[in-house]
């Protein structure tokens, strides 16, 4: 269970979250839509602490933590419960693919190198990509680094994987490719919190849809609610504008 309270973030004077109030249940799919700016990316980047909140409460598992008052250990032990997903596959250019699953294997959970690269290679046969473990990310495809970032995410089984527009930095031909992997981690009931540009990815795998605008949640339903029978005047406007597109 993931749930988020009142939960503010303001770069100087300008303020990103306006108080959210949000919760996750175990094995749910959130699919975050909404216009630029609005803060959707903040969101996820403050429920881990890579922006740091100004106001709010953030609880994953057994985790509750108040962001004004968090300590680093705080702040370790919520990063610990939630993998991170980066628009830019944010892997380590000097390591393998092996060696960029089974760095956290090593770091936080200790196991030592042999095992952890026996994890790894299993990963990697799971996602299609058992011969590119020796491939260093400048080898691989747009698609094929962002599935060993889900991968690296994946390995150390957090309560929810956050993933920041996953496919927005991909050439077209290698967003399936990436959209196919999500949609197995769906089928096996991985708690997702997904900020998403593509609109039918978030019809199939969602269990909940929420739309963002100004800072705040102004919407929020099954795809069917928010793609079919929208109510907010400023959701009926984003589907319209991106049904253009």
């Amino acid at each position: 269970m993931i749930k988020i309270t009142n939960l503010h973030k303001n770069f100087g004077d300008s303020e990103i979250l306006k108080g959210i109030d949000l919760s996750i249940n175990k094995g749910e799919i959130l699919c975050i839509i909404g216009s630029s700016g609005t803060g959707k990316s903040t969101l996820l980047r403050c429920i881990n602490f890579l922006e740091k909140p100004s106001q709010g409460q953030i609880t994953i598992g057994s985790h509750s933590v108040d962001v004004t008052q968090a300590k680093r250990s705080d702040i370790l032990a919520l990063r610990r419960s939630c993998g991170f997903v980066f628009q830019n596959y944010a892997l380590f250019a000097h390591m393998t693919a092996r060696a960029n699953i089974a760095e956290g294997l090593i770091t936080v959970q200790k196991k030592n190198r042999k095992d952890a690269y026996q994890i790894a290679d299993q990963i990697l046969a799971d996602i299609g990509l058992a011969d590119k473990g020796n491939s260093y990310p400048a080898a691989l495809s747009g698609g094929q680094q962002q599935r060993v970032g889900i991968a690296r995410a994946m390995v150390l089984e957090p309560e929810i994987l956050l993933f920041d527009e996953p496919t927005s930095a991909l050439d077209p031909e290698w967003v399936g490719e990436v959209l196919s992997l999500m949609k197995k981690l769906a089928q096996r009931h991985q708690t997702m919190a997904i900020v998403t540009h593509e609109m039918q990815f978030a019809r199939d795998v969602a269990d909940r849809v929420i739309f963002m605008a100004e800072g705040n949640i102004v919407e929020q339903g099954t795809p069917q609610e928010i793609f079919d029978t929208p109510q907010d005047p400023r959701l009926k406007r984003f589907l319209n504008q991106v049904s253009k597109v």
